[in-house]
């Protein structure tokens, strides 16, 4: 049994670059059959999509990379030849690890990050809706969530992490003396929204206002902040209302344009508009950000301020590394061990066959009424017989060049810890 893993992320790719491999989670299933069926075989698969990265984990008989790259390079419509550029593969160990730095944050825009264990969870649920968990990943994912959890208890990686959201409000705060007289706009109602309304919320601005597609799901934010809501369909003719705007949707196409972006600033007499787009792909075109009385940021610009006290956090990492070396280690003496279990129960099945044919013959012998010992006699030389066959066969074959090995093979396996004379130095 073979692991691997094709994904690219916030390290190796840019943003637009990102965006074209965003999946929403009601995207996955019907995109993992679509994978899996591209695939010989269909492999176990799992795919983790968020605004930093984008991951498939494949397990099967045999790795299939090359093909899992092409398949995702034609679903995100570029060349297999550019995807390969920006993405990067891993097998078995290598594909472990990674996918336990990831769960423990070791690998985030935030390093320590909880977020991201929440949305790997939910790419195993999806999976397993999806029908295309198995044995194999459904072991390096539990195993991944046990190793993260042992990270977050016993070292301090997350003690003084930096999230987006926190990072966004300290840029606002850069720009307007006094956060408590802004209006703020946040476009979606998703978990990154949920933050920053958080930690804008405790800075007490003038208003809180909750855009989003879904009414119903706004509202339910909303009443948790004393916020607004209004219908995304309102968003251009109220735009200039506001003095930020925080937006992270699953829109594929970007929700606030030039036009509108530049409609505003002419209502608001161009008093400065802060922005911040967490979305991957983008909801504000890019355009904007030349706007001179614009302040715009994305999810890759605010991963500069978030990097603050990272140093800080450097020494908890090495202790990390050992935890999810551990784990790796563990995850593939499981996975060597797969591949006997085909053997094992060829085995186990051989051995039940000798056995009812032994106890056939018993009791064919106890219905003549030979004596119970004369039974068990018969029933043990013939169990013990049937089991020796195949060794006692061996060493009367092997020439003389192997059987010094089968020898030492079969001494390992019937004379534990009596080895025979002649292995002994006697």
């Amino acid at each position: 049994m073979s692991v691997w893993a094709l994904g690219l992320n916030h390290h190796t790719a840019p943003l637009d670059l990102r965006g074209r491999f965003a999946f929403a989670i009601d995207q996955i299933e019907p995109t993992l059959r679509g994978l899996r069926s591209s695939l010989s075989r269909q492999p176990e698969a799992t795919l983790l999509s968020t605004c930093n990265r984008t991951e498939i984990y494949c397990a099967g008989e045999r790795a299939d990379l090359e093909n899992t790259l092409q398949w995702l390079a034609r679903n995100g419509g570029v060349s297999a030849d550019m995807l390969r550029t920006h993405a990067y593969t891993l097998h078995d160990g290598d594909a472990a690890r990674h996918a336990f730095r990831v769960a423990s944050g070791l690998d985030s825009m935030v390093l320590g990050e909880p977020q991201i264990l929440g949305q790997m969870k939910d790419a195993v649920r999806a999976a397993e809706d999806a029908g295309a968990m198995g044995t194999t990943l459904h072991q390096l994912f539990q195993r991944s969530f046990s190793v993260a959890k042992e990270v977050r208890s016993n070292t301090e990686v997350g003690a003084h992490s930096i999230s987006m959201a926190a990072a966004a409000v300290r840029l606002a705060g850069q720009l307007f003396e006094d956060l408590a007289q802004i209006k703020v706009l946040f476009v979606g109602a998703g978990e990154m929204i949920d933050l920053a309304v958080t930690h804008f919320a405790a800075k007490n601005p003038k208003s809180l206002a909750i855009a989003n597609r879904t009414l119903e799901r706004g509202e339910k934010l909303a009443s948790r902040f004393g916020a607004e809501v209004m219908p995304l369909a309102d968003l251009p003719s109220r735009l200039h209302e506001f003095d930020a705007v925080i937006s992270c949707t699953a829109s594929t196409l970007p929700l606030i344009g030039l036009g509108a972006v530049e409609r505003a600033l002419k209502l608001r007499r161009h008093r400065p508009m802060f922005m911040v787009d967490l979305a991957v792909p983008r909801d504000i075109e890019p355009e904007v950000k030349a706007l001179e009385d614009v302040y715009l940021y994305t999810v890759d610009d605010l991963a500069k301020v978030v990097q603050t006290g990272k140093d800080n956090r450097q020494a908890a990492v090495a202790e990390a590394e050992v935890i999810i070396e551990a784990g790796v280690h563990n995850f593939l003496h499981w996975l060597n061990q797969r591949s006997s279990v085909p053997l094992i129960q060829q085995l186990n099945a051989q051995a039940d066959e000798w056995r009812a044919m032994e106890l056939a013959r018993a009791r064919k012998m106890l219905a003549k009424g030979d004596s119970v010992d004369a039974v068990l006699e018969a029933l043990s030389r013939g169990l013990t017989q049937k089991m020796l066959h195949g060794a006692m066969a061996e060493l009367h074959a092997s020439d003389a060049e192997s059987r010094e090995s089968t020898a030492h093979t079969v001494s390992r396996m019937f004379l534990r810890g009596n080895p025979p004379k002649e292995h002994n130095g006697r």
